[in-house]
């Protein structure tokens, strides 16, 4: 089993940068493809950006384009988040998960406990 631990989160000011991370543990993690999700109040959960096993293959959201940069240390277990130009919508709760496969219907099996970001005005 995966656990995935998220770090990074916190408050900044629009227009600001965070990096987040994920470490993983308790599997094989060039196996898995990596995805960051956020969940806003009242909102529903939605994908922020997504990689390959091997990093070579990329998905953004069409909000973040630009703005968040996806990648990921194999060596380390770890995947990153590079949040730049910051804006108050990005307030939200940010997980990362992982899933096996990359087509669109493969499941995202794991899931971090998620961390707070949010960006004042």
């Amino acid at each position: 089993q995966v656990q995935l631990v998220e770090s990074g989160g916190g408050l900044v000011q629009a227009g600001g940068s965070l990096r987040l991370s994920c470490a993983a543990s308790g599997g094989t993690f060039n196996r898995y493809a990596m995805g960051w999700f956020r969940q806003a109040p009242g909102k529903e959960r939605e994908i922020v950006a997504a990689i390959s096993q091997t990093g070579r293959r990329t998905y953004y959201a069409d909000s973040v384009k630009g703005r968040f940069t996806i990648s990921r240390d194999n060596a380390k277990n770890t995947v990153y988040l590079q949040m730049n130009s910051l804006k108050p919508e990005d307030t939200a709760v940010y997980y990362c998960a992982s899933r096996l496969g990359w087509a669109v219907e493969d499941p995202y099996d794991y899931w971090g406990q998620g961390t707070q970001v949010t960006v004042s005005s």
